[in-house]
């Protein structure tokens, strides 16, 4: 088992939070476009089922979810801007 925050498991933490946008995306999708009236989002440990009128907090656990993802991406492959001090 991989220690938290080590480069392992920060990649762990990436892929599995990539693949949780990519069904949150998909819902957003099939919800958006009428052709469905649920959808179900399957995590690998639970099940949700989201309607269209839940659309907007898919919507937002989808925002939190690319937040956490640009987290993990920081942690693990830097970001941002580094200050050197100039003396």
């Amino acid at each position: 088992m991989s220690t938290p925050f080590s480069d392992t498991w920060l990649e762990e933490r990436i892929a599995a939070t990539a693949n949780l946008i990519e069904q949150y995306e998909a819902a957003i999708l099939a919800l958006s476009s009428g052709a469905v009236l649920s959808y179900t989002i399957d995590t690998g440990q639970t099940r949700q089922t989201v309607t269209k009128q839940q659309l907007n907090i898919v919507r937002a656990t989808l925002d939190e979810l690319e937040q956490r993802l640009a987290g993990y991406y920081a942690r693990r492959y830097g970001g941002g801007t580094h200050m050197v001090p100039g003396y």
